[in-house]
């Protein structure tokens, strides 16, 4: 439990970032109301996004309270494993910003279910509208509320629901009534308070423990060194050995930060081609620190623990008549032991910044493409007015859905194991669509329909075999594996469709996949450390020092 004036603190954070949504999203409205472009302002802020700001509002829209919780636990767990995510994350970042960030920009396209209709077809659209928002729901904000709630129930002794309904309320409103400039700008506040909390908890977890040499000491005590590398060999207990990540992830990281609306859409708002490129990299560049500011606290919390520094029995409880140790709260006992009253309430102020902007960042993404790829579809004369009104319905709606899958998501072990294992089965085909569309003229809009389809029933049923029988040989394989495995099939499905049904390009189709892998270097750019190249190289060398360093 905390006490008062940290409850004070989180209190007037909440109310803080409430105001000022709600003052930025009506205060652009007002700016923007005779323009004939409201639902561009609304679902787009107008496409007037500058580089810092998209950057700082994709790593918000990324960083949540699964990423503070779920992090910290496999850093707990499994060492600095987990940071493969986000150091990997930097290279599909790098994808975005060159290859696939122009023709998002060049086609005008306000939702990436558009883009796909502008290089396939309508079917193609059709489908990714749906499954978009169905992973939205799922594991944009179903996860997060369940992050968040195990957090909030364990710091305030509130109900887990309770707790995270009152939030997604608030926030629900200044997103519905503010739109997608509300969004940005909250994200971009929470991103440093959220940044600051989590420097604070390392600063804390790395004090405590003495230092660098105190903690190794503990692994090689425990005989845990392995903990400390990010890329594990063949047969390691966690599934994860280096070929896994470098085949997986990928497949996973393509789909979320390439072709995920909740992610791309602040791209699409950019305001030329140039930010849109350097936005991106400038959150590759923030995605660097996760591993030592959300990954290595919890490492520190196992050293401690180890030490007895830490004390870890209240996530201890007898279940059948032996002890279970879940490690999900480990994030709240470091918080309640390893913080010094006063900075507790900027830690639940970073934790519900984490919380806050993943759901206002995917409810804007809903909003948009139920507006924009399912009422427009079938009212095509809807003027912007009534696009807005069902994009607010909407968000309020699947809201409610996400609150609902909660019991069900709470099953899962570990948060972070979860959220990736759904990823894996959703992923392959939408990755492989999206980059087969743009790096190859011969994808035909019949392939992709039917690749989308058959790879998407293909996850469906692989998911449900896996947890009705575990013990099966694919019951067995490690989920990055098998989002490998899943996007090979997709390929070979897709390739064999494309000759199978060669393409026809529309005018505005053979413009929208490079005919070289240098065409996209070829752009405009600003001169100096700012030029998209230099950043790419510049982000490139640093990632493959620090992969080697923790190798």
């Amino acid at each position: 439990m905390i006490h008062t004036p940290d409850l004070i603190i989180s209190a007037l954070y909440i109310a803080f970032i409430f105001v000022i949504g709600l003052w930025s999203g009506i205060r652009h409205q007002r700016k923007t109301k005779n323009n004939n472009n409201e639902a561009g302002e609304y679902f787009l802020a107008g496409k007037k996004l500058r580089w810092p700001m998209i950057g700082l509002a994709l790593f918000a829209t990324n960083i949540s309270c699964v990423h503070l919780v779920s992090l910290a636990q496999s850093g707990f767990d499994k060492g600095l494993l987990n940071g493969d995510f986000e150091w990997m994350a930097a290279f599909t970042l790098i994808l975005l910003a060159l290859f696939f960030a122009p023709f998002y920009i060049k086609s005008g396209v306000a939702t990436l279910p558009d883009f796909l209709e502008k290089r396939y077809d309508r079917a193609s659209r059709d489908w990714l509208a749906i499954i978009s928002v169905v992973s939205a729901v799922l594991i944009h904000i179903a996860f997060s509320l369940l992050a968040g709630g195990v957090v909030l129930h364990t710091l305030f002794g509130v109900d887990m629901y309770t707790s995270v309904i009152v939030i997604s309320i608030i926030t629900t409103i200044y997103t519905v009534v503010g739109g997608l400039t509300a969004v940005v700008v909250t994200e971009s506040i929470q991103t440093v308070v959220l940044l600051g909390g989590a420097i604070i908890m390392s600063i804390a977890a790395y004090t405590k423990m003495g230092g660098w040499e105190p903690m190794v000491d503990v692994l090689k005590h425990t005989g845990e060194m392995n903990k400390l590398s990010m890329l594990r060999p063949h047969g390691d207990p966690s599934g994860m050995p280096w070929y896994a990540v470098f085949l997986g992830y990928p497949v996973l990281g393509i789909w979320y930060w390439c072709a995920d609306q909740t992610i791309v859409q602040r791209v699409l708002g950019a305001k030329d081609e140039n930010h849109a490129r350097v936005g991106p990299l400038f959150c590759g560049f923030i995605k660097i620190l996760p591993v030592f500011i959300f990954v290595m606290p919890g490492l520190f919390a196992y050293t401690l623990a180890q030490s007895g520094h830490l004390d870890i029995s209240a996530l201890k409880s007898i279940v059948g008549g032996k002890e279970v140790f879940d490690s999900k709260g480990i994030y709240t006992l470091m918080i309640t032991q390893l913080i010094p009253q006063g900075l507790i309430g900027v830690l639940v102020a970073a934790l519900l910044s984490g919380l806050m902007s993943q759901i206002s960042g995917a409810l804007n993404s809903i909003s948009t493409i139920v507006s924009y790829d399912i009422y427009k579809r079938y009212n095509p004369e809807a003027k912007d007015a009534s696009l807005v009104k069902i994009g607010k319905i909407a968000a309020g709606v699947s809201l409610i859905l996400s609150l609902a899958l909660l019991p069900l998501l709470n099953k899962y072990g570990s948060i972070f194991d979860g959220l990736n294992d759904i990823i894996a089965h959703i992923a392959p085909p939408i990755t492989c669509v999206f980059l087969l569309g743009v790096f190859w003229e011969k994808a035909s809009a019949v392939s992709a329909k039917y690749t989308l389809w058959i790879g998407s029933a293909i996850g469906v049923l692989v998911f449900t075999l896996n947890k009705l029988y575990p013990d099966t040989a694919i019951g067995q394989i490690p989920f990055m594996m098998m989002a490998f495995y899943l996007f090979v099939i997709c390929v070979v499905i897709q390739v064999t469709l494309s000759y199978a049904y060669p393409v026809k390009h529309t005018k505005e189709s053979s413009t929208l996949y490079w005919r070289s892998p240098w065409e996209p270097l070829q752009g405009a750019a600003w001169h100096g450390l700012g030029n998209y190249k230099v950043l790419s190289l510049l982000l490139v060398f640093i990632m493959a020092m620090l992969f080697y360093i923790f190798r």
